[in-house]
């Protein structure tokens, strides 16, 4: 795409973005119950670990870490559709949006981004802040892994906005679509590793959880916080970030593409 073209994406980046920056009061109402709730998990696995004999496969400190960055990027996680698009379909005026000048796909994939990035601004700063200076927050195991971190979270977040814009588009085979949003946040809840740390999961289990998509949303981004992966498997982790984002990408358009030709709209 020329610079022109992306106009129009940017636009609606920047608009959503900047409508979900006034959301402040629902922030800190956000912020206040996810450190309730981090408190809540720290102290649930600080029981774990003393009352555990074996050696665990993280450190309670490493883990207290882990609960914290997810606490911070709780937003990231794809929690629903796009409750506006939902409405167009449900009420029909999804045709008006058809018929824009513009890809459907990208226009709502900037909706979906910006609905990721903005409350997770106006959390993640002053929750990492407070975890840092008195909740036992620590810092990257070296800054390369800091930085290898932001990129994985980066990348987090587009996935995140590529699933999201996937249970969006599957509304135009369903009535209501209730089932989708319930159904795919918990699964990719519990397995990114948001609900549970992945290398808690039996040990069967670990390539399964490993090659699903869901674990680059979180567990990936927490452990190269963490330094738990050495710098040369790094290009490969990002490679398979970015490949399930293509997948999830070219099965979004693809769905959309088939979802326009037979779409009806009540009435006409």
């Amino acid at each position: 795409m020329t610079s022109g073209a992306l106009t129009p994406y940017l636009s609606m980046l920047s608009a959503r973005f900047r409508m979900g920056l006034q959301y402040r009061s629902a922030a800190f109402a956000g912020l206040c119950t996810q450190l309730f709730w981090g408190v809540i998990r720290v102290m649930i696995f600080t029981a774990f670990y003393r009352s555990t004999t074996h050696t665990q496969a993280m450190t309670l400190s490493d883990t207290t870490t882990y609960v914290w960055l997810g606490q911070a990027m709780f937003a990231l996680l794809p929690w629903q559709v796009d409750t506006d698009v939902q409405s167009m379909i449900k009420t029909g005026t999804v045709a008006y949006e058809m018929l824009r000048p513009v890809d459907i796909y990208w226009l709502w994939f900037s909706r979906a981004f910006a609905q990721r990035i903005a409350p997770t601004v106006l959390r993640a700063v002053p929750m990492l802040t407070v975890a840092a200076l008195l909740l036992h927050l620590k810092p990257p195991a070296t800054w390369q892994c800091g930085v290898a971190w932001a990129i994985s979270t980066i990348l987090a977040a587009v996935l995140g906005s590529a699933i999201s814009v996937l249970m969006t588009i599957s509304l135009l085979w369903t009535l209501s679509g209730d089932g989708v949003s319930r159904l795919l946040p918990a699964i990719a809840y519990t397995l990114s590793g948001m609900d549970v740390p992945l290398v808690f999961f039996p040990a069967w289990s670990q390539p399964l959880l490993f090659a699903l998509p869901f674990r680059d949303l979180v567990d990936l981004p927490f452990r190269l916080y963490l330094g738990k992966f050495a710098m040369p498997q790094w290009p490969v982790l990002f490679g398979q970030e970015l490949a399930w984002i293509i997948a999830f990408v070219l099965l979004g358009r693809f769905l959309l593409a088939i979802g326009r030709q037979r779409l009806v709209v009540q009435g006409g």
